[in-house]
């Protein structure tokens, strides 16, 4: 009889396979070259007795699993092979999240690969400071690795050391070590939990710490706190609201490599279509302030080759094309707005009269809102209700625009002209109740719209201009001027004169 070699990879069992082919009694099916297996007889076949699969009927094909040579009753059982770990005297996994661990080297030129060898015969792991929390985040520049713990970042060199003498002063050395000491940066700063709101570009790295409610940014001088350049309270309030432990909301991140901005998204809730629980905002250098909040919750944002990407609903987006409408993102159009604040000579009680702005035709002063004169006490609601005065919204230049009819004085509004005189346009004179254009800039007069309060002499159902301290002005991109084209706001004002005459 002539022998046969079986070859083994990875198991230590043989499977028996069972399969119908014909077969008769007097030609009965071999197992594996085996004829050893008790089998009896159904309807014609062999069946291996008592261990027929469940949901298999005899006579049927099916399989099993022997760990004996040819499946013979008590013939040699195969054993174990060489064991690829070692028995330790305690053998429980640990979770060490403070510490690196690193294998053998990797070289695709050469065709070494020793990714998976964690020789213990070696120093092959690095452990940083366990009171400032797990790891989230490594990033190799240059020749270091920057780690990013809940409560510090850290530099560590690699393939080098740093030789400390008595005096303090340390000199960096060639050293066999792969990860050498850690060197931690200046400041009680860290990731928290959000390695996704890193980003980095050039020699600047951004992250959040929600647990010290900031935005940072880590470079050659550095951690520096970027979120203090006049949006601390935003940031504060923000960060606070997120509850990232629970995983309800992330702290999104990225570098738009378009803009040459650092772009983060806050979100409260991770759940699609939330549009109401998220600030999408962007980091200037060149400016070194924030510059735009927009309205889009990414999933994912990143950059490729100097465009911008992001991810929503498992769709792919690019930012900045221009085959795409400005203010439209994922197919929602969103209008654009501008607030400011009117503080000329803090002191005085004033009367704001008229609105103007330098730009492009299609904004719209929307609100306006002087600052409140103190709360007063309602009896009646038992409620405390500041008093604060605002002026009806003026419409945009084309929005604003109405056409007279000489004929029959009949006034139509710009906006709704074609469905009455057609798409020409009829000679016929012109009205603003808007802004008005004049010397290529946008003016209008500012009407009060606020119900007298008690005491207060009533002038009337067009009061003109609001009086206060201080005013807030929001300007915002209409839906009818060239949609989805450029529309500049290049500078804001308002006339007012002193309600105390001097």
């Amino acid at each position: 009889m002539a022998g046969a070699t079986i070859e083994v990879k990875y198991f230590n069992t043989f499977v028996l396979k069972k399969t119908l082919s014909g077969e008769t009694i007097e030609n009965q099916p071999i197992w594996n070259g085996s004829f050893g297996i008790p089998a009896a007889q159904v309807g014609g076949y062999p069946v291996v007795a008592d261990t027929t699969p469940t949901g298999s009927s005899p006579g049927k094909p099916f399989a099993i699993e022997e760990s004996r040579i040819r499946g013979g009753y008590n013939n040699t059982s195969v054993d174990f092979s060489p064991k690829a770990y070692l028995v330790e005297e305690k053998p429980n996994a640990s979770i060490l999240g403070n510490s690196l661990i690193y294998s053998g080297i990797f070289n695709s030129r050469t065709g070494v690969n020793d990714s998976n060898v964690f020789s213990v015969g070696e120093d092959i792991s690095k452990s940083a400071d366990p009171s400032q929390g797990s790891i989230q985040k490594l990033y190799a520049r240059d020749s270091n690795l920057t780690v990013f713990q809940q409560y510090k970042v850290s530099r560590a060199l690699i393939d080098k050391d740093a030789i400390y003498a008595a005096e303090g002063g340390g000199t960096v050395t060639a050293s066999n070590l792969v990860i050498g000491v850690l060197q931690p940066y200046g400041g009680n700063y860290g990731i928290a939990n959000n390695p996704e709101s890193f980003a980095a570009y050039g020699y600047r790295t951004y992250f959040s710490d929600k647990n010290n409610n900031a935005i940072l940014r880590l470079s050659r001088d550095g951690i520096t706190e970027i979120s203090s350049y006049g949006m601390t309270d935003f940031f504060r309030d923000e960060l606070n609201s997120i509850d990232t432990n629970a995983g309800a909301g992330v702290i999104r991140g990225a570098y738009d490599l378009y803009s040459d901005q650092y772009v983060v998204s806050l979100q409260q809730s991770t759940v699609y279509n939330d549009n109401t629980t998220y600030k999408t905002l962007t980091f200037d250098e060149k400016i070194n302030g924030w510059t735009s909040l927009f309205s889009y919750q990414p999933d994912q944002i990143f950059s490729i080759r100097n465009k911008f990407y992001s991810f929503k609903n498992e769709k792919l987006f690019i930012h900045n094309d221009a085959s795409v409408n400005r203010n439209s993102f994922y197919g929602v159009e969103t209008p654009s707005s501008v607030t400011v604040v009117f503080n000329p000579a803090p002191t005085r009680s004033k009367t704001f009269s008229t609105m103007s702005y330098e730009g492009n035709n299609g904004w719209e002063l929307t609100t306006l809102a002087s600052d409140g004169t103190g709360k007063d006490y309602q009896s009646l609601n038992n409620v405390y209700i500041s008093s604060v005065d605002s002026a009806n919204l003026i419409s945009s230049y084309i929005m604003g625009e109405y056409i007279i009819n000489p004929a029959n004085g009949a006034a139509v509004i710009r906006a709704n002209y074609n469905a009455v005189f057609g798409t020409v346009n009829p000679p016929y004179s012109r009205l603003h109740a808007g802004f008005d254009r004049k010397e290529n800039a946008y003016v209008a007069n500012l009407v009060n719209n606020t119900p007298a309060s008690q005491g207060e002499i009533i002038f009337g159902t067009s009061i003109s201009g609001i009086k206060g301290f201080y005013a807030t002005a929001t300007f915002s991109t209409d839906t009818a001027t060239d949609p989805g084209g450029e529309k500049q706001l290049f500078c804001v004002s308002s006339d007012f004169f002193s309600n105390n005459g001097f």
